[in-house]
Formats: C-alpha cells, structure tokens, sequence
C-alpha cells in the first residue's frame, strides 16, 4: 500500500470525525438550552472526570494519554461553545461595559504621575511620551509608585515590566500580586546606555560602575572590558549619575541615559554600550480606577490555577479555541504559599470582539482565582 492509499485512507477517516464532531456540538447545544432553563452549571468536572476514564480505558495502554488530550480539547470546545450560546453575562464584563461607556475618548495630558528614581530616570522619560505636561513624583522603589496610586497620591504611575535584553522586571511581577490597580496603557521605549562619568575622568581611572541592576544585565558584554571594577547595582540609573556627581571622584562611573549627562553634568566616555541595539524596554502606564480607552486592543489578566496536571493547559486551550494571542505569559510565586504561583498572561484582543466578550464571561470558569489588570493600547 502506497502513501496516496493511505492518505485517501485518512481522508476518509477525517470525514467521518468532522461529521461526527458536528453531530456532538449539536447535542452539547440542546444540553446547554437544558442547563440555561435550569439555571444548572455548565461545568461538571465529575462527568468529565468519568468520560476521560472511559476514553483512556476503551483506548488501551499506548493512546489513553493521546485520547485523553483530544478528549480534554473538545470538553473545551463544548463547554465555550456552550458559554456562547447562553450568552452568560458576568460581574466582571458588566464592570467592564461601564469603563468602556464612562472613560474620556482622550487620553489625559496633564496628570500628576508617579515614577521610580530621581530626575532624568527612564520611567520619567517614559512618562513624558505617554503624557504631554506631566507632573511627576518621584519614589524611592517600585512599591512606592504602587502605594501612590492605591492612596491617591497621583492619578497614574509610570512601572518597568520587561525589558527584549534583560527579561522582565519580577520585583515589578511580585508587586502586581499584592497591588490593586489597573493598567491604561502600556509604552515600548528604545534604552540606550552610556558610560558617565565626572568631567577629566578616564576610562583607566574607573574603580566602580553604578546602575540598575537591568542596566547591568543589558550590559554584560560591555562590562567584560573592566575586569576588576566593581559593579555596583543601585535602585535606579539615574540615581547612578546622580551618585557619580556628588561623588566628585575621579575614579566612578555610572551606566545611564544621555540626559543624565546633560542634568548632571556628566561626561560620555562611551554611547549606547548596550549588548544589543535594539534594547527596548516595556513600561506600564497603572491607574487606581479601572480606564478602558476606545481602541483598545490589548488585555492582561492573572490567574491562580489548580495545581494539578494540565491546568494551564486547559486555559491556553480555552484561548486558543477563541483564537486570541497570548502574547506574554509570566509565572510568580504567590507569598505565603507552598508551591502555588500566579500566571500572568497578555492577551492580543479587541474589547470591541465576541471574543473578548465572551472570554470575560468565562474567566471565572478557568481558574482558583483572577485578576483583571486591564485593556489598554500599546504605543511603540
């Protein structure tokens, strides 16, 4: 038997299962109408449970595993298929519906914005993109910034989350756990790195490098030409100039950006030392109020799933039964907790789509707990 034999085979075999599909979704579509009028759950993890026994068993020994994920997908399937057709509202995507209708069509130009560090820092040069005239208040650390929006300090706060070099911010990550707020807006900033130091210093005076801890990591390579410096991590770049300044020492330098070099005083011994060129750093725009702005097209969400086999699996099922793009996924451990994380997911989705609406509905379906961080526009 040749190859085109078997396919005709398989072709055969896929008309059947197609056919055979559809006849199941039909049925799945008469118990939802069956659940909806009796108000019953459209999840019942015991029927599942004994169906996926079954599948495995009737399968025998080498395809159990194999049937049981095909079966798992199509419990997916059915069970959105069946959120669709109920067309189940939820508290969240009420909530939602009202941001929508009740956030400005423009974005604000004149906030009193929180940052991390001190004058010339990149969240500040972050937060005159996404603004026109800010007024900016600076904190000392991430946790700052975070207290300020939840205590109405500021209107909106200015957050680095991940950089295409150095990875995410997890101090950022862990923060966003124990935080209330919502995110606006997000904004991708190209970061160039310059070597800075007090005017007359050379670079075989230097003793000691500051920056950001990312700053370093986004400048490995360039480090290796120091063998014997110290580098030193500090809580921000531009306290790293700032340091160098007030040091009046000859023998000091700080990894930061060009404008610190003209706000301090500083001279450039070298440009953009970067590992690669394209460093680009993602920074989040949070607000204390939940602000959803026309256009968005972007979400992003935190789960705490069950910590059993194929959990995540079921939601990036769910996902991709949706068709909506997962753009980001980061896992954080959850404080005071054995072995149990938090997922972070970014999602590419209109909130104009079915979709998105649907998703909103069935959040609470998927996981232990979650948290909706927000729809938002990107600006590059």
């Amino acid at each position: 038997m040749d190859i085109s034999e078997l396919r005709d085979q398989i072709d055969q075999i896929d008309e059947e299962l197609v056919t055979l599909f559809c006849k199941r979704m039909a049925v799945s579509a008469q118990i939802s109408a069956y659940k909806k009028q009796r108000n019953l759950p459209i999840y019942v993890p015991a029927r599942e449970r004994q169906i996926l026994a079954e599948v495995g068993e009737k399968a025998g020994p080498e395809l159990a595993n194999y049937s049981k994920v095909l079966y798992s997908l199509i419990f997916e399937l059915s069970r959105s298929y069946q959120s669709k057709l109920n067309n189940t509202s939820s508290e969240l995507h009420d909530t939602i519906r009202k941001a929508i209708d009740t956030t400005p069509n423009l974005f604000p130009q004149s906030p009193m914005v929180a940052c991390q560090g001190v004058e010339g820092a990149y969240s500040q040069i972050a937060c005159e993109k996404v603004f026109k005239n800010p007024s900016i208040l600076y904190f000392k650390n991430f946790d700052g910034v975070f207290n300020a929006i939840e205590q109405g300090l500021c209107q909106y706060g200015i957050l680095p989350i991940e950089n295409s070099t150095a990875g995410s911010v997890k101090k950022v990550y862990d923060l966003m756990i124990r935080h209330n707020f919502s995110i606006v807006r997000t904004f991708r900033m190209k970061v160039d790195h310059n070597l800075l130091v007090n005017p007359g210093t050379k670079l075989c005076d230097i003793k000691e490098i500051y920056s950001h801890e990312q700053a370093i990591n986004q400048c490995s390579e360039y480090l290796k030409k120091f063998p014997g410096v110290r580098i030193i991590p500090l809580e921000n770049t531009a306290v790293a100039s700032s340091m160098v300044a007030q040091s009046g020492r000859n023998d000091v330098a700080a990894l930061s950006s060009r404008a610190c070099a003209q706000l301090y005083d500083l001279e450039c011994l070298d440009a953009s030392v970067q590992d690669k060129g394209n460093n680009r750093t993602r920074f989040i725009c949070i607000s204390k109020n939940l602000e959803v702005y026309p256009g968005s097209d972007k979400t992003s969400i935190m789960m705490v799933l069950n910590h059993k086999p194929g959990a995540l699996y079921k939601v990036l099922a769910r996902l991709f039964v949706l068709g909506i793009n997962v753009t980001k996924l980061e896992s954080r451990p959850i404080p005071d907790r054995d072995f149990e994380f938090m997922f972070y997911f970014d999602l590419e989705t209109s909130i104009y789509s079915e979709e998105y609406v649907q998703l909103m509905c069935e959040l609470h379906d998927l996981c232990e707990e979650f948290k909706y961080l927000g729809s938002y526009t990107e600006v590059v």
